[in-house]
């Protein structure tokens, strides 16, 4: 099965429907039902892509490294918000591939059961 191809403007209208409170609260609640599992795939997801280990462990013994506290603040603050960003895009890629497999497989237990 091919993977739909998206075009800007659905994308920008899709992300500006998640504005929406109701309808984030209700992924939200999705999200957290499924949290300790979808943590081990991310988890799995970052350190199989390299994004954790010597690089990781090399950058944060830099930022703590730093001799003046408002240039360590600067290097930490960096690196959180880096983390972030890379926890958020392979956490939402996550969350792309879980919804086109329970879109796609008709193999799981259906909301009833």
């Amino acid at each position: 099965m091919a993977e739909p191809a998206y075009t800007d403007a659905q994308l920008e209208a899709a992300v500006a429907l998640l504005e929406d409170s109701e309808r984030l609260r209700s992924a939200q609640e999705l999200v957290s039902r499924a949290a300790p599992q979808l943590q081990r795939v991310l988890n799995s997801a970052l350190s199989s892509g390299g994004w954790f280990g010597d690089i990781h462990d090399q950058a944060v013994h830099a930022a703590a490294g730093e001799p003046e506290l408002a240039q360590r603040k600067v290097a930490i603050s960096t690196l959180v918000a880096e983390e972030t960003r890379l926890g958020m895009l392979v956490g939402v890629a996550v969350g792309f591939e879980l919804a086109r497999l329970l879109e796609a497989n008709d193999d799981f237990p259906s909301k009833e059961e």
